[in-house]
């Protein structure tokens, strides 16, 4: 009989994910770890990797649906008995589960007892394709199989011009003539799914992309937000050509410590004393329960733009950190965004947001507040403006400060004392933001 594998418990309270992309086709030859599939769910996109060596006899989700834990992903037909990888006299193959107090059983959530240790932890999967998380975001995008370009790097590694270079060999195919058509003989999904309603008819005057993935999780989660949270934007004007100068003042000290300062981290820098003078905002609230659950902790999620959208890592304490911790913490959490390469604590926990709109800022926005928290930040572009000084017109480097808040939680008089107080520490030395 086949081997079943089943969508393998990821992390606690997830309970399902979205199959964003197969990396192999039925009929294709597998090694064992080779990725499977990349699955997204609330907390991260992992890949799946095989747990056995073999062949595909069925994919069991198609691209786009949502498959609950313990759903069967895809069958596979092992290799004969005599093939080392698939020997049933193979240790690593005992279907037994870890004894108990073991360091396997006490390793945290697992595959299956089936599944070998070296593939058990999701975020850490064993690749049988040498390629950085930018690579395989740059594939994604243009539509490539990774298995099937060919690799320039040191040690096998596929570089971005590689991918370029299969993508340009692609679409000169396609210029050439169609393609040949792969069958994947995929059950039909359950009423309800993704996939349910049939596709509209191709027109030459628009293109259609599908909402899935990361996507599809953003505009479920902005929706259910918008839905739920009866909010309002207050916006206030803060002067920080002092932040500024000092940022200059600190860069050289900065920069041997390996750290880019921006305006971003100062506001963080500001943002802790803040919250603890006004903790309404520094809260989430209870629809269940119709409670306001003040939070004990800083916590401040910075929305940054990846790949695959945006995402918004988190600054856990960022209260306790100093100006060019925090900076630091920004930046690498930034980083890893844009590689794909965030774990999923380093995804959670929030419990007040901001949002940059970087150089192209605008005048203000209405940034969403993401429920359950009540206060979400927008930080616009800083430029310089003519401003009235002691009776003297001069010029200052001044950004606007958008704060969306639940109405239901804060008031406007509450809200606007809260950001007031922010502008005032960005107006003072840094020394004095206690």
């Amino acid at each position: 009989m086949p081997f079943a594998f089943k969508l393998p418990d990821l992390g606690e309270g997830v309970a399902e994910g979205e199959v964003v992309r197969w990396l192999v086709r039925e009929g294709d030859e597998i090694a064992e770890d080779q990725p499977l599939a990349e699955v997204l769910t609330d907390k991260a996109t992992v890949e799946i990797p095989s747990p056995r060596a073999g062949r595909v006899l069925r994919l069991g989700a198609a691209e786009g649906e949502r498959v609950p834990v313990g759903h069967v992903l895809v069958e596979i037909e092992e290799r004969e008995a005599g093939d080392a990888a698939a020997s049933p006299d193979s240790p690593a193959e005992e279907a037994t589960a870890p004894a108990a107090g073991s360091a396997e059983a006490e390793a945290g959530p697992s595959f299956s007892p089936t599944v070998r240790p070296a593939a058990k932890e999701a975020a850490g999967l064993l690749r049988a394709v040498e390629a950085t998380p930018a690579v395989r975001a740059l594939a994604r995008e243009l539509g490539i199989d990774l298995t099937q370009v060919k690799a320039s790097g040191p040690g096998g590694r596929i570089l971005p011009d590689d991918v370029k270079r299969a993508a340009a060999k692609n679409e000169a195919r396609l210029e050439g003539g169609p393609a040949p058509a792969v069958a994947l003989e995929v059950e039909a999904p359950a009423a309800g799914t993704a996939l349910d309603a049939a596709p509209p008819p191709e027109s030459p005057d628009e293109s259609r992309v599908a909402l899935r993935g990361l996507r599809r999780k953003i505009a479920e989660a902005m929706a259910k937000s918008h839905a739920v949270v009866p909010a309002f934007t207050f916006v206030a004007e803060a002067d920080v050509d002092d932040v500024l100068a000092d940022r200059e003042r600190r860069k050289a000290e900065a920069e041997a410590q390996g750290v880019k300062l921006t305006l971003v981290a100062y506001v963080l820098r500001a943002l802790g004393p803040s919250l603890r003078a006004f903790p309404y905002l520094n809260a989430s609230l209870d629809d269940e329960r119709q409670e306001i659950v003040l939070k004990k902790r800083i916590h401040v999620a910075v929305a940054v733009a990846a790949p695959d959208g945006l995402t918004v890592p988190v600054v856990h304490d960022a209260d306790r950190l100093g100006l060019f911790e925090v900076a630091r913490e920004v930046g690498r959490l930034a980083e890893a965004a844009r590689q794909n390469a965030l774990k999923t604590e380093e995804l959670s926990g929030a419990t007040v947001t901001v949002t940059t709109t970087g150089a192209k800022g605008g005048v203000l926005a209405t940034p969403i507040v993401h429920h359950p928290q009540v206060a979400v930040l927008g930080i616009h572009a800083a430029v310089p403006r003519p401003v009235a000084r002691d009776g003297q017109v001069v010029i200052r480097r001044l950004v606007n400060l958008s704060l969306s808040v639940d109405h239901r939680v804060i008031d406007g008089q509450l809200g606007a004392e809260f950001l007031y107080d922010l502008v005032a520490r960005l107006a003072s030395p840094v020394g004095e933001w206690t």
